[in-house]
Order: structure tokens, then C-alpha cells, then sequence
């Protein structure tokens, strides 16, 4: 391992060779040729959006915003949940009747799984490859609190959806450069495959998705 770590910045430190010491990473201009932005229409790439989401296993509902407490009620019936943990920022019109919610105000890892599941908001969505972006804020929560409950219910905004990872990212460059906060991205329940190539999920987060899209007219 030692010899092959040698290697490995003997290798950068000879392609940097030609690098001033006093350049920094924003002196030289990175060609940036790819597709940045979509435009495909709205109601196409929330449709998009929707299918690769449930490509990969995860309820998906499309709903009115207004019809979001029934939704969530009924998800929570579904998978028989009773406690969910929600952020600090989660919108007082979310939460359904007859659900506790409990605060995330620094739970503990043990007290995080000993909760059926989380209720969250998050920052972004792509449509191209059916992810949430979620950026550690007030809608999203932090990230133990997605990862740990074996459920996740996330509540996305039609108008949170972009076309393109790039588009994603613009949206939430401030909470990566200003606050330096951790950029989860999810796509559908966490999964893994052991040596035989057999699925298992809930590895790494949790083991059910379910994704309501808030959108007007649904």
C-alpha cells in the first residue's frame, strides 16, 4: 500500500510540474461543453421525473399541494408508521392528523432508529436521473436524519424539479460554497449487492422511499 500511495503522488506531482506555485484553481477557465440546462417543459419533466424515480423502486404519488397531510397519512398507513422524525423547517401545512413528529433537535443515532421513519423537504430534484438533492437545510434536515430511519418520505415541489445534474447543482451552489454543507444525493432506497449480485436494501440508508411531488393541478 505504501508503494502504491508513492506512486500515486509521485504521478500528481509530476503532471503538476508545469503549474505555478502561485496559480489557484480559479485562475484557469474549465471548458464546460456539456448540456447545462433543459428545456423541456414543465409538466414533461416532473412526468420524467416521476417514471426514473420509480424506476428505482420508490413510491411515487404526484398530488395537489393541498392534498399533501392526506398523502403523507396515507404512506404512513401503508408502511405502518406511527413517529417520524421531521427538520426544524418542515411547513406547518404538511404534518397529517393522527402522527407524531418529533423535532430532529440533535437526536442521537439510537434515538433516530428507534423512530419509524423521517418527513422531509429537499433542495433539488433531476428529472434525467430521478435524484433528490438534499442540502442539509432547513426543509431537508441534516443528514443522519435521512440516513438512519428505515423510512423516508420526501416531499418535492414540481417547481424544485430541473432537467440536468447541472441545473441541480446551480441550485444549490450557495449551500456548498457559502455554507459548506454536505450535498446528499439519493435515488431511490439505499441498495447494495453482496458477492453473489443478490439486492439488499437498506445497507446504507433507508429501506423504503416514498417521493410525493407537491404540483399544482394534479
Amino acid at each position: 500500500m505504501a508503494d502504491a500511495r508513492a506512486e500515486i503522488l509521485a504521478r500528481i506531482r509530476s503532471a503538476l510540474a508545469d503549474v505555478p506555485a502561485s496559480e489557484r484553481p480559479g485562475d484557469v477557465p474549465v471548458a464546460r461543453e456539456y448540456r447545462r440546462a433543459d428545456d423541456r417543459s414543465r409538466d414533461e419533466l416532473v412526468a420524467l421525473f416521476a417514471q426514473r424515480v420509480g424506476d428505482y423502486r420508490a413510491d411515487v404519488q404526484r398530488v395537489p399541494p393541498v392534498r399533501l397531510p392526506e398523502a403523507i397519512a396515507q404512506a404512513c398507513s401503508k408502511q405502518g408508521l406511527h413517529r417520524l422524525a421531521v427538520p426544524a423547517g418542515l411547513p406547518d401545512a404538511w404534518p397529517p392528523a393522527g402522527i407524531e413528529l418529533v423535532r430532529d433537535e440533535g437526536l442521537s443515532a439510537a434515538e433516530l432508529d428507534r423512530i419509524d421513519g423521517a418527513l422531509t423537504g429537499c433542495a433539488a430534484a433531476i428529472a434525467e436521473t430521478g435524484t433528490i438533492v438534499l442540502d442539509g437545510g432547513r426543509l431537508s434536515g441534516r443528514r443522519a436524519l435521512t440516513l438512519v430511519p428505515d423510512h423516508h418520505i420526501c416531499v418535492v415541489t414540481a417547481d424544485q424539479i430541473h432537467g440536468q445534474i447541472a441545473e441541480a447543482l446551480a441550485a444549490v451552489a450557495t449551500a456548498l460554497t457559502e455554507q459548506h454543507a454536505p450535498i446528499t444525493l439519493v435515488s431511490g432506497p439505499s441498495a447494495s449487492s453482496d458477492i453473489e449480485l443478490e439486492r439488499v436494501e437498506g445497507v446504507h440508508g433507508p429501506r423504503h422511499l416514498t417521493v410525493l411531488i407537491a404540483e399544482p393541478g394534479a
